[in-house]
């Protein structure tokens, strides 16, 4: 749970990789990267954007490594899992934005604090955006309109992110730019799998697309928790290099229901 101090903040990026997995290093995947041109445009031109896609594809990662780079002492992140109202919405920004004092019980007083504050620049996350309600993007829409806000909006969300914004006209007009994450077509997770973590580096490449054939189909957080169990599996069986059958192992551990 994060702390008060932390609340509002980017995660730190022991917390990037699924289960924090040691040894993991950041790659530049083609989505990474196209997110973070997608973030330094919309940066510069104080714009809203959204960046979707399947649970595991590595959008938040891609999100959060990029504002790391881009705008961290700007950034500001909020995330809800059930529907909230207004009101909450309200009370999860005063807390990100890190306002001092208690929130204000009226709406307008709320309201004025807010837009005060967003006239300082913020590049404000908000994370599963699919659950925010229509009246939640018109508050959020009325913030970033105001013409003294300095303001960029990153909307990020899972299944039902894109369908949600795409149906509310007034914001789906005010979108800069639109990136759905996917998975790794094959080609790419030759090459990045390697680099990812210091297991795969000698791993024959014939045995990393049998994994992402039978197991990983491209999708990051799947290679996470592949990687986790390998880890686990040598340290307890003394093997010293991954081989098949310790993959099959591995990835058996995994859903098998096969790739949509």
């Amino acid at each position: 749970m994060a702390t008060a101090e932390r609340r509002g903040r980017l995660p730190r990026e022991r917390e990037d990789h699924f289960m924090r997995l040691p040894g993991a290093q950041v790659v530049s995947t083609r989505a990474l990267l196209t997110a973070r041109e997608n973030i330094r445009a919309a940066i510069e031109a104080k714009a809203m954007i959204c960046i979707y896609g399947q649970a595991g594809n590595g959008k938040s990662f891609a999100v959060n490594a990029s504002l790391r780079e881009l705008a961290p002492k700007l950034t500001r992140r909020i995330q809800f899992r059930a529907r909230p109202s207004t009101r909450d919405l309200r009370h999860e920004l005063f807390h990100a934005l890190g306002l001092q004092g208690r929130p204000p019980s009226h709406a307008i007083e709320f309201d004025r604090m807010l837009r005060g504050a967003l006239e300082e620049p913020h590049v404000l996350v908000c994370d599963e955006a699919q659950w925010l309600s229509k009246l939640c993007f018109e508050y959020l829409r009325y913030l970033w309109d105001d013409a003294d806000s300095d303001l960029t909006i990153v909307f990020t969300g899972g299944n039902g992110c894109f369908e949600m914004l795409q149906s509310e006209p007034m914001l789906e007009s005010r979108v800069y730019a639109w990136q759905e994450i996917d998975r790794m077509p094959l080609d790419e997770v030759l090459a990045v799998v390697p680099a990812f973590h210091p297991l795969w580096t000698d791993v024959d490449p014939d045995l990393i697309a049998l994994c992402d054939q039978e197991a990983s189909h491209g999708n990051f957080r799947a290679w996470a928790k592949i990687t986790h169990h390998l880890t686990v599996g040598m340290k307890e069986l003394g093997r010293g290099c991954v081989d098949e059958d310790l993959l099959r192992w591995a990835y058996s551990k995994l859903s098998h229901r096969a790739a949509a």
